[in-house]
């Protein structure tokens, strides 16, 4: 009966051992370091791997309680050099996994430094571009200023222009017109002596005429005319003393008698001895016009017109006494 329960003793720990061994195995390589990767900037996507199922734990069978302590020594010799490998594995992947990070974070620097140079790059870019845009818009301004100072430069020489020649064309003008007025003032100083020479000449051949004597060249003639003209005086003097005589007798006749006024002959008698002495008055004129016609033909100047200075036809001075206007001088008065 003992040998078979020695028998278990010894075969159990190595059993056990090998259980150990075959768990440690496992933890180390679950422990395991991944290789370090190189930093990508262009994120791929990750395959999934396939984890492998980790080995079913094999349930221990419960051993005597002697012989447990040589399978302790067994265990803990293994451990310590599986805690070793553990504890180099896991130095190896905190080495790896902190040159991984040195590496990610160069990368992250030298991106960051590229996004940096890249930034400053397309500040620098805008900033010239924007100092070229304010170049040119400058530029565009003052050759803008330029342009309205050349165009109002040029207007106002054309307004200059402008004003240069209307004033030339009104001194033209003036000059013109000064020319013009002295030409007409020549022109009328001319026609006023023209016309003042005319004046003279009309002057000098009017006072001829006022001192021509038409009929001095004939005496026969002013003598048959004197005759006339002193039987038509005496004539007419016998004709106003009667007037004047009957105008006084009608007179005296009133006074005598005793007219009725109703049926209005005082008043018939008065218009007729009124229109009797302006009869006598009209006939003195006559006698007055006689004496100057008698004085003309002293002279030898009976005979001229009093307006036109000519000479009056002979039969109109026979045929009206006295007479000192033409038919045609007589008509226009």
């Amino acid at each position: 009966m003992s040998s078979p329960g020695k028998t278990r003793k010894k075969t159990r720990p190595k059993k056990a051992a090998a259980k150990k061994s075959v768990v440690t195995k496992t933890r180390a390589k679950k422990v395991a370091p991944k290789r370090p990767v190189a930093p990508k900037t262009v994120k791929r996507p990750t395959k999934k791997v396939a984890k492998k199922p980790a080995p079913k734990k094999v349930p221990a069978k419960k051993a005597p309680a002697k012989p447990a302590k040589k399978v302790a020594i067994v265990s803990a010799a293994q451990r310590a050099a599986a805690a070793k490998k553990i504890a180099a594995a896991r130095a190896k992947a905190a080495a790896a996994a902190k040159l991984l990070k040195e590496r990610e974070a160069r990368a992250r620097a030298a991106e960051k430094a590229k996004a940096a140079a890249a930034k400053a790059k397309a500040l620098a870019a805008a900033k010239a571009k924007k100092e070229r845009d304010a170049k040119a818009k400058v530029a565009a301004k003052e050759r803008e200023v330029l342009r309205k100072a050349r165009e109002k430069a040029a207007a106002e020489a054309k307004k200059q222009r402008e004003i240069d020649a209307k004033r030339k064309a009104i001194e033209a003008e003036k000059q013109r017109k000064i020319r013009e007025i002295e030409r007409r003032n020549q022109e009328e100083l001319k026609r006023q002596e023209r016309r003042e020479a005319e004046e003279r000449k009309r002057l000098e051949a009017l006072e001829r005429k006022m001192h021509s004597k038409p009929y001095a060249d004939e005496p026969e003639f002013l003598e048959e005319l004197r005759q006339l003209l002193l039987e038509t005086r005496n004539a007419t003097n016998d004709d106003i003393v009667v007037m004047e005589s009957e105008a006084d007798e009608m007179l005296v006749d009133r006074e005598r008698l005793e007219y009725d006024d109703e049926d209005g002959s005082s008043v018939a008698s008065d218009i007729q001895r009124d229109q009797k002495k302006d009869l006598a008055s009209l006939l003195r004129l006559k006698v007055d016009e006689i004496d100057v016609a008698l004085s003309r033909i002293a002279d030898g100047s009976y005979g001229r017109c009093d307006e036109c200075f000519e000479a009056i036809s002979k039969p109109r001075l026979l045929a009206q006494l006295p007479v000192f206007m033409c038919v045609s001088c007589r008509a226009s008065v």
